[in-house]
């Protein structure tokens, strides 16, 4: 999974930072600033905004080295990676590339787009001063919505990744189907018991030894009548004369994504762990399925950990680039109502089953265990993006006009067209990922298109500048005993402000 979210998060991020800052070129060549001297300003101001959106992706993507799992830890490390080499893109080769079109980048355009340019402004500037003169109504309407969208995700059920959710007709998917109806649900889901001894014993003491364990699993000669388990096959020793550990291979009555196959490897654990006690026997439950039930459990048990490590760390940052400390804590908590609704239209496509069909899966599908995890830190990492490429702009008018209230909707009415094709190009990319045959990658896919479309519409260009013009000049408030903090330039240079 490493290669396509590296893949579908460096596409998108990259797009993103050259949108932002080839769009500030043309604002200042359209200005009448000589282009060498616009490429240095761009990159002053949304150069410098992608480049501390960027490091935020990558603290965000970081998180995921918090879980002690190699499979998610690749991933933060992999996705983290290619968001640098992206930075460095739009950094180094960018400004190369502009320097080159000059005024040429403007050569072969759409017909009119000038006065579309013109209106589309003004269209966005309007709806933003509609915004600010009814703050408390918009931000209250808007978040009852994202908790609308987000309330399914109070009903998730985590799981893993199994053939029974790939699409109809693959190799793969017909197998389980037959095993499944030839021979049970369970014969997708093996689990197996190890025994170990510390010294050699005789098989015939071995099997003494081992009759409790054997009555625990339901593999004595007897009918089986152990809760959740169909059949089971042992004890299988490693040897014939001198024993030292056996297997036994036990069959489920349900597949491996059902909850009752979770209960059963929990039931088994805790009955052999009472069956082994006070003898020298050690006993383990494993096998793939139950591997994969014990990365569910580690994965959505340290979920919690990213989220806190993850909104720390981007907030610190911000606290920096901002100086400020409303401005942080109302970008978390934006952020996290955003991906919480993005999570609820998860869980109500794939695991529901609304409109399942226009995503390409036959069936409802559990989510799989680090789904969210990874969509929070990439769709966390992904706002900030915005985020910080609005509210540069935001703060740029604020120190020209001291006006807390204009200057949010100078900066909404200048940003909002760029914002909202950056959106659509990352929600496009995300899109892409939805035909994949996989389904885990599909609903990864799926997930982070509506996170970007939430969060660059509801999030960005309503509740922000609702937050906004209620905190006022208080927004920019940075407490005496923070003064120490370095001062980071996002406004550019004075000559390059336009106004």
């Amino acid at each position: 999974s490493a290669m396509p979210v590296t893949l579908m998060l460096s596409l998108g991020v990259g797009l993103d930072y050259s949108l932002l800052i080839v769009t500030r070129f043309r604002e200042f060549v359209a200005n009448g600033i000589d282009p060498h001297n616009a490429v240095g300003a761009a990159m002053q101001t949304a150069g410098t905004s992608s480049v501390f959106a960027g490091l935020t992706v990558c603290v965000a993507l970081l998180g995921l080295t918090l879980v002690p799992l190699p499979l998610v830890q690749t991933i933060g490390l992999a996705a983290a990676i290619g968001v640098a080499v992206m930075i460095v893109a739009a950094s180094t080769l960018l400004p190369a590339l502009l320097g080159f079109a000059g005024r040429k980048i403007d050569a072969v355009g759409i017909p009119k787009r000038h006065e579309r340019a013109r209106a589309k402004p003004g269209v966005w500037e309007r709806t933003a001063r509609r915004i600010v003169r009814r703050p408390w109504f918009v931000l209250t309407a808007g978040t009852a919505i994202l908790l609308a969208f987000a309330s399914p995700f109070l009903s998730i059920d985590f799981g893993m990744p199994s053939d029974e959710s790939l699409p109809d007709g693959l190799s793969q998917r017909e197998a389980y189907e037959e095993l499944a109806t030839g021979f049970g649900p369970g014969i997708n889901a093996p689990l197996i018991v190890a025994v170990g001894v510390e010294n050699p014993i005789s098989l015939e003491k071995f099997l003494v030894e081992t009759a409790e364990i054997s009555k625990a699993v339901g593999a004595e000669e007897s009918s089986n009548t152990v809760k959740g388990v169909d059949f089971a096959v042992g004890p299988i020793p490693n040897s014939i004369s001198d024993v030292t550990a056996a297997i036994y291979q036990i069959t489920p009555t349900t597949g491996p994504d059902s909850g009752e196959t979770s209960e059963l490897v929990t039931r088994l654990r805790r009955t052999l762990s009472e069956a082994s006690d006070g003898s020298n026997i050690s006993v383990h439950v494993g096998g793939q399925t139950a591997t994969l039930i014990d990365l569910t459990r580690v994965v959505t048990s340290y979920l919690p950990i990213v989220v806190g490590g993850v909104v720390i760390g981007a907030f610190l940052l911000l606290v920096v680039v901002f100086r400020s400390i409303l401005v942080p804590l109302k970008a978390a908590f934006l952020n996290l109502v955003s991906i919480g609704a993005a999570y609820g239209v998860v869980v109500a496509v794939f695991e529901w089953g609304w409109v399942r069909d226009l995503v390409g899966i036959s069936e409802t599908i559990r989510i799989v265990s680090f789904v969210p995890l990874i969509m929070f830190v990439i769709a966390f990492g992904l706002s900030m993006d915005y985020e910080v490429f609005l509210m540069s702009r935001i703060k740029e008018e604020w120190v020209k006009t001291d006006d807390p209230v204009e200057s949010v909707v100078t900066a909404v009415g200048a940003t909002a067209r760029v914002i909202s094709t950056a959106a659509l190009v990352m929600v496009g990319v995300f899109l892409s990922f939805v035909t994949n045959p996989d389904p885990t990658v599909k609903l990864l896919g799926f997930g982070m298109a509506v996170a970007v479309l939430l969060d660059a519409t509801i999030v960005r260009m309503v509740l922000l500048p609702a937050v906004m013009a209620l905190l006022g000049r208080s927004a920019w408030w940075l407490p005496s005993w923070l003064q120490w903090l370095p001062r980071v330039n996002l406004e550019g240079p004075e000559e390059s402000k336009i106004s």
